[in-house]
């Protein structure tokens, strides 16, 4: 009896130290919250949780291309659900870069699936934060894509790279990571 005593007791301070260190090393990103227009999961307005992937995107600036494409494509109630979910986020002037036309063409109503495809390609149906991306990149594991292909994760002058495109930022979610990007992870034949 003494002995399953103390080992409860080292499993519950061990559980207890863990959980410490994890909220000390995470960045919480505050938001406001935002209601979504439309009658899914994405229109519920929570003042109490921490924000989701899409809530904040929707928060910033530098996503509202992002914002607009993924309301066109009729994904917005994916990105807030309990996940863990790894959403790789092209900013505003990754859109730009696409040649002239193509995103005015993708939002229009006909396209709405070829649109919901490409923006599933940059999300991954499980957590990859920046360690796990890391050991991703040492063990040569694809990351597999809401779009059902996979992702190469590569490492270039201490900066990690998703399919080329360079991760300039990591932000925790309260269901799994929004990693920015610089460019569209458009999706291959291969």
């Amino acid at each position: 009896m003494k002995r399953i005593s103390s080992l409860v007791f080292i499993v519950c301070t061990l559980l207890l130290f863990s959980c410490n260190e994890t909220t000390k090393k995470e960045t919480k990103t505050k938001v406001q919250p935002v209601k979504v227009e439309g009658k899914g999961q994405s229109a519920v307005v929570d003042e109490d949780s921490d924000p989701n992937a899409l809530q904040v995107a929707m928060s910033m600036d530098d996503f509202k291309t992002l914002v607009i494409a993924v309301k066109a494509a009729g994904v917005q109630d994916a990105l807030v659900n309990a996940g863990p979910l790894t959403v790789f986020a092209p900013v505003n002037s990754a859109f730009d870069k696409l040649p002239d036309g193509t995103v005015t063409s993708l939002l229009k109503p006909e396209n709405k699936s070829k649109l919901a495809y490409i923006l599933k390609n940059h999300v991954a149906p499980a957590n990859y934060p920046v360690k796990t991306l890391e050991k991703n990149v040492r063990k040569l594991r694809k990351l597999y894509m809401a779009s059902g292909k996979y992702l190469d994760v590569t490492e270039k002058d201490n900066a990690l790279y998703v399919d080329g495109v360079k991760i300039l930022k990591s932000v925790k979610v309260s269901n799994g990571w929004v990693h920015v990007i610089g460019d569209i992870l458009v999706p291959s034949d291969k």
